[in-house]
């Protein structure tokens, strides 16, 4: 055994361009033994294990991979070609480039690097180097919603203005629940992290039930006030605001941030602000959870807690979410900055209800 290599950590579609060069007939050696080099450290093995199969000396691996880190397959793919690279004339990159953005290819929903060579009849590097001119990734595909709010300037205005110039004497909190945070539990234990071996688990998982959690994020400190519950009902809401109203210095206004849901302007919770006139709501638009500031604390807890837990009850759910609450309070809590303006935010928004006008129209 050699001893382990730093994992030369392919990315996904470079994996698979890899793969797809070893299936191909017509890859040279040169080409092929890079690609199964790469594919096999990947997988964890060791630089001596890898050089032992491949039949090439350690230095020709630790090459490899430091090119593959520098400039990804292209450093693999130049690392053999011999002369002149394979010239790009502007015909070229606009017959790629037209493809690329008005074509859909037959084989697929998107175009990879070999399929777009195959089409425009080029080599794979040059599809990588006009892609990569034009900054097109057609692997990579984004979502998005234009909310239809038609209250979205006013609420963008007022809550964007809460964060970049909060009031005095007064706290600003970010309020949301996250709901039907399920307690999962592996079929088997899981196999721990070594040397050479990512951590591994079952894929199949125990149901014991669900928890949801409700949360203020204090955009002056960061800290997160938590409430754990079994149901999810303007009962519920109502319950978390007596804790912040008893939480919170009962001589400044709490600014709550938070969203249209039905639980939140009910017959009794508006009766109790009534009687409370220190809580300020403020709504943001319909479908536009990204302007709620907790939403990011809710990531770092999905990412940190709970995506890799494993939970044999309610109750241990519960709890670790308390502890994360707690290390997160004691020494991860920083202060939040809003950086984007509000009129920055209106104007995207109005080019891509320009741009999507266009394209119906087009289509």
């Amino acid at each position: 055994m050699g001893r382990t290599a730093v994992p030369i950590c392919l990315k996904p579609e470079d994996r698979r361009e890899l793969q797809s060069w070893l299936r191909l007939r017509n890859t040279t050696k040169g080409v092929a033994d890079r690609a199964r080099a790469a594919l096999l450290l990947d997988d964890g093995l060791s630089v001596g294990e890898v050089a032992a199969r491949v039949d090439v000396d350690r230095t020709t691996l630790y090459k490899w991979r430091k090119r593959y880190s520098e400039r990804g397959l292209d450093g693999l793919v130049d690392g053999y070609r011999s002369g002149r690279p394979t010239k790009i004339t502007p015909e070229v990159a606009e017959r790629i480039l037209t493809l690329t953005v008005e074509r859909i290819p037959r084989e697929s929903t998107h175009w990879s690097v070999r399929l777009m060579a195959a089409a425009a009849g080029v080599t794979n590097y040059q599809v990588r180097e006009v892609w990569r001119a034009a900054d097109l990734k057609p692997h990579r595909l984004r979502t998005f919603k234009i909310s239809n709010d038609p209250r979205f300037a006013e609420k963008v205005i007022d809550v964007v203005g809460l964060y970049m110039n909060p009031p005095d004497n007064a706290m600003v909190l970010s309020v949301d629940e996250k709901t039907q945070v399920q307690a999962l539990d592996r079929t088997q234990p899981r196999l721990p992290l070594r040397e050479g071996q990512v951590e591994r688990r079952t894929h199949d998982y125990k149901r014991h039930g669900t928890a949801s959690l409700y949360a203020a994020f204090d955009i002056a400190s960061g800290e997160v006030i938590g409430r754990i519950t079994t149901k999810h009902r303007a009962k519920e809401f109502l319950a978390f605001l007596r804790q912040l109203d008893q939480s919170t210095p009962a001589a400044i206004d709490l600014h709550l941030v938070l969203d249209n849901s039905s639980t939140h302007s009910t017959p009794a919770v508006k009766a109790w602000l009534k009687k409370h006139p220190r809580f300020k709501l403020h709504f943001t638009p319909t479908s536009a959870s990204w302007l709620n500031a907790v939403e990011g604390w809710f990531a770092q807890l999905e990412r940190r807690a709970l995506y890799r837990g494993a939970f044999s009850s309610v109750r241990h759910l519960r709890d670790e979410i308390r502890r994360f609450i707690k290390v997160h309070n004691d020494s991860l809590a920083k202060p939040f900055r809003w950086t984007k303006s509000a009129k920055s935010i209106l104007d995207k928004v109005d080019r891509a209800r320009i741009s999507l006008a266009e394209n119906r129209l087009t289509n």
